[in-house]
């Protein structure tokens, strides 16, 4: 019997690979994390190799012989590893020693199993997929002008981020665009590039060398990583650094594109581009792949390669516009992001695009910047007048279109067209007969917005009302005929009347104008964060995500060389182009310096001074984390939040990892964090938690504290006001205690250090930290997980009151296992209009009134490594969307309340090779009622508010290779106050 508490095994690090490796066998991929840390990580212990670990504001040196020795020792290690399992060095495909420490091989699972088991091994895990989740942005951002950044900091745009490498991890790289352009020679700051670039150029193998690439000053390296055989989906795409899908070229191009660029969508001029760091250099690391579908997908194996070798070559930034978890700061991509952040690189990554739906955000690390979109001040007007004269205001661009005829595209397909592909607009679906000279109003969803515009014009429609429905954002497009954008009222409005006979529309020109701004993208993903529980505040910063206009790939855009984009994917590269900026300014700056320095300045008002809205409310930290990043101001902080690979360990080992790290460095409570924003989940009663500051200027500061409380709360802080001197640290401590703040409710608030010797902010900025707290009754675990038909684990809970405490266990519940037969792969699964299919799959669920806990899951363990699921739930016989788990693996689950689901379990991908798969999906029922099979002790006592509790959960006859469900149940005697959900597998 094993148990672990809400969570893994940690933590050692990451290495370099080669491209390609042997051919594949016929068994799964996995990726093999040696206890062993990788040179990014190493602190000295082998005998006769020092320390290679960087010290702080240094970057990693591999040509030293201590790191030469390390990775022979590292090499050693990966082979004897290999030899206990009996897996030959020929199914190694990458092999990781500098930002991870381990191998990807192709083996079988008993293979695994006993690698798992063997001395020197720390974790071994299934390949995964991952998926993919600019123009008048600089001048909102306060880069441009006399007084802009660019000019005030580097005496103009010419030498704005030179000195500076910035890695982008994506799909590759568009050469001919001129934003990635040769820049002038002599280059200033070639010197400090040569000292610091170990990377190569990888043209490609394609015969057509018009298929590869070439590289410049501009763009001095690029990789592309072909294990994890995405790379085989799309017949088109190019087996070199080449783009194909556009993504990481406009991430690219957003990031460090050239300055003064002429942005040019079908033969019109739209703007002058620029990327954040226009004199920074770039090196592109192709780890997704164009799956034929619009959408670039890439495989952990590759991931990881890719993130290895960047840090190998020396960058100094990297870029992270792909999904990730929201439950975990363990996989390897976060591990292998740890030992970077160590390295000394700079991380931003994607918060996600599943909002506004709470608890969706990934990437939730403290080692890596976490971005969530925005909108930026360009806008353009746009609106429909109905034959009836009626007015519906939207968002579009583009000329005006008289009055015409006006079709839904429900009625408008071919008649092999399904009606659900129709009025989506997929392109070959319309009627030609049907559409051609008249105005078509098509749903969003499924397929590209501007896809839908093209099978509009490839019918023979004339103009196109996109609308919403539910409501999402409006959206300016550069759409391939006229299009006006509407909400979700005015789109059902217009489908109504389009109804009616003779039914017309004229579409006005569109106008460009400035709107307020920024406000929250509604698709951006949301905190509390699921990892740690709501202990660290993410996302950390937002940056303009919606309507990006950047540099794109011609063969999947359509022929465009620039489109906008909109996503957190947009909204990253802006935070990896300004912290290039920071660094190329301050090159002694540690990444976490970097991070504190653009949180701490962020503005939380928009272009009104009014608090940034998301639908039309004020957004919160949940939403925003620190608040819009105001590049300006982060090049003189003040004071910063330092943190270190010891601290990160600890933050981990505290949120439930466990192992010879969390031994090795302990373990604190994850709110006490060195962080720049303060967050408490699970606030029982009272709560004080520590910060250090240190003073980064060059003149002594006076700082003082102008506290916000969160609402229903008193905050203190001890001291209030301190004097540090340059180069110095202080810390302080922050006490939270509820008032009559509403249990289980986020109340928020901040605390701000004023610089009294600066108060025009000549030197320093005002130093402010978000506090988000979410009181609660009691501070128990969750979850606990744990093994074996019998076994039991102590459960530390803290009252937020005093009285009597009572605790009380509710089933375990067996699963119930529906197999679900499913063949081929569903990439463009259509969750507004929900249908199973060869690779789509149905349960129906009913939950009864008065169920205390409904789950529905797949798992990892079930189904061949490589396999990605997701699932959908919906009222049963609706499309009305409840719940959704889509994440990169088959590790997906989804929380129910009373009442009927049809639950769609998707094959998002299988592994190379396997066509069809028997997935088992696994459903439980709780009610109140206790099995007979769990208990907890003692069931009453006696608590004070404040002060830690134990509860013991044991259980008992269980059936071999069941998986369980229940739950232990917190009373105070009057009411249900809390819980933590039990899983175990027998």
């Amino acid at each position: 019997m094993a148990l672990a508490v809400a969570v893994s095994a940690i933590l050692a690090g990451s290495g370099t690979g080669a491209a390609h490796g042997a051919p594949p066998t016929p068994s799964d991929l996995y990726i093999v994390q040696l206890t062993a840390p990788p040179v990014a990580g190493y602190t000295g212990g082998v005998a006769g190799i020092p320390a290679t670990r960087p010290g702080a504001g240094e970057k990693i040196d591999l040509s030293t012989s201590a790191a030469r020795s390390y990775r022979a020792h590292l090499k050693s290690e990966r082979q004897r590893t290999q030899r206990l399992a009996g897996v030959p060095a020929g199914r190694t495909l990458y092999e990781y020693d500098v930002a991870f420490s381990g191998y990807a091989a192709r083996m079988t699972a008993t293979e695994a199993d006993v690698l798992r088991r063997s001395p020197g091994v720390l974790a071994v895990s299934k390949n995964a997929v991952h998926k993919a989740d600019t123009i008048s942005t600089p001048q909102m951002l306060g880069l441009t002008g006399r007084t802009g950044v660019w000019q005030r900091q580097f005496g103009g745009s010419k030498k704005a981020g030179s000195g500076v490498i910035v890695g982008v991890i994506d799909t590759g790289i568009w050469p001919e665009n001129p934003a990635f352009a040769a820049l002038p020679n002599p280059r200033p700051d070639q010197r400090i590039i040569d000292a610091k670039w170990r990377g190569v150029c990888q043209q490609g193998e394609e015969t057509d060398p018009a298929r590869n690439i070439t590289c410049n000053n501009k763009l001095i390296g690029a990789r592309y990583f072909t294990e994890g055989s995405l790379d085989e989906t799309n017949p088109d795409e190019f087996r070199s650094p080449r783009d194909f899908n556009g993504h990481g070229s406009h991430t690219a191009g957003t990031a460090v594109g050239n300055h003064g660029v002429d942005a040019v969508i079908d033969g019109r001029v739209v703007g002058d581009a620029s990327g954040m760091a226009p004199a920074a250099r770039l090196a592109v690391y192709k780890a997704l792949w164009d799956q034929g579908t619009g959408s670039g997908s890439g495989t952990t194996v590759d991931l990881v390669a890719a993130i290895n070798a960047a840090v190998a070559d020396g960058v100094d930034v990297i870029n992270y516009s792909i999904s990730g978890s929201t439950s975990s700061f363990v996989d390897p991509v976060e591990l292998a992001f740890l030992n970077a952040a160590n390295a000394g690189v700079f991380v931003a990554a994607s918060a996600g695009n599943s909002g506004p739906t709470a608890s969706t955000v990934a990437h939730n690390s403290p080692w890596i910047t976490t971005v969530a979109a925005s909108t930026h001040d360009r806008g353009y007007d746009k609106s429909v007048t109905l034959g009836n004269g009626t007015t519906y205001a939207g968002a579009g661009q583009g000329t005006a279109v008289p009055s015409a005829p006006l079709v839904d595209s429900e009625v408008a397909g071919l008649p092999t067209t399904p009606v659900s592909e129709a009025r989506l607009c997929y392109s070959g679906g319309l009627d030609p007969a049907v559409v051609t000279g008249k105005v078509v109003l098509c749903l969003r969803g499924g397929n590209g917005r501007t896809d839908k515009s093209l099978a509009v014009r490839q019918a023979g429609g004339v103009g196109m009302i996109l609308y919403n429905n539910p409501d999402n954002s409006v959206n300016a497009d550069y759409h391939f005929v006229p299009t006006v954008h509407v909400n979700s009222a005015a789109g059902l409005a217009i489908k109504a009347y389009a109804a009616t006979a003779g039914a017309t529309a004229s579409l006005s020109a569109g106008t460009e104008v400035k709107v307020r701004a920024p406000e929250m993208g509604s698709f951006s993903s949301r905190g509390p964060a699921l990892a740690g529980n709501g202990d660290l505040l993410k996302p950390d910063i937002t940056a303009p995500g919606v309507d990006v206009v950047a540099p794109v790939a011609p063969p999947g855009n359509n022929g465009r060389t620039w489109d906008a984009y909109s996503g957190t994917s947009m909204s990253s590269p802006h935070i990896a182009g300004l912290a290039a900026l920071v660094i190329s300014e301050n090159p002694r700056w540690s990444p976490i310096w970097v991070k504190s320095a653009l949180m701490t300045t962020a503005g939380q008002t928009d272009s009104t001074g009014q608090p940034i809205q998301r639908a039309g409310t004020a957004a919160t930290p949940l939403d925003y984390g620190a608040g819009h990043v105001r590049p300006g101001r982060s090049f003189r902080p003040g004071l910063v939040y330092d943190s270190t690979y010891p601290d990160w360990i600890r933050f981990a080992c505290g949120s439930g990892a466990s192992g010879a790290s969390c031994d090795q460095y302990g373990a604190i409570d994850p709110t006490d964090l060195n962080y720049p924003s303060i967050a408490i989940g699970d606030l029982a009663g009272k709560q004080t938690t520590t910060r250090t500051v240190t003073n980064i200027s060059k003149l002594p500061g006076v700082y003082e504290a102008r506290i916000q409380a969160p609402a229903g709360t008193t905050v203190t802080v001890t001291p209030k006001r301190f004097v540090v001197l340059p180069g110095r640290s202080v810390s302080y401590k922050v006490t939270v205690t509820r008032t009559d703040a509403a249990i289980s409710q986020w109340s928020f608030g901040s605390l701000t250090w004023v610089n009294k010797a600066d108060p025009k902010g000549l030197t320093s900025s005002d130093v402010r930290s978000p506090i988000a707290v979410r009181p609660v009754a009691i501070a128990a675990p969750t979850q606990a997980a744990g093994t074996g038909t019998s076994g039991s684990t102590d459960l530390s809970v803290i009252p937020g009151f005093t009285g009597a405490l009572s605790a009380a266990p509710a089933g375990l519940a067996p699963s119930v296992v529906d197999r679900l037969h499913l063949v081929g792969s569903e990439t463009d699964f259509d969750s507004a209009a929900p249908a199973t299919g060869p690779s789509v799959g149905k349960v129906t669920l009913t939950v009864p009134t008065g169920t205390r806990l409904a789950r529905a899951a797949t798992f990892d363990a079930d189904v061949p490594a490589g396999t990605d699921l997701d699932l959908f739930a919906y009222r049963a016989g609706t499309s009305t969307l409840v719940a959704s788990s889509a994440g990169s693996t088959a590790e997906e689950q989804v929380n129910l309340t009373a009442g009927s689901y049809d639950v769609y379990v998707v094959q998002f991908a299988t592994p190379p090779g396997v066509e069809e798969l028997d997935v088992p999906h696994h459903s439980w029922i709780v009610g109140d009622a206790a099995a007979g099979n769990l208990t907890a002790t003692p069931a009453g006592q006696n608590v004070t508010l404040g002060t830690p509790a134990k509860v013991t959960a044991a259980w008992t006859g269980l059936t071999a290779g069941t998986r369980y469900l229940g739950l232990i149940a917190y009373s105070d005697g009057t009411a249900r106050i809390g819980q933590t959900v039990m899983s175990v597998v027998a």
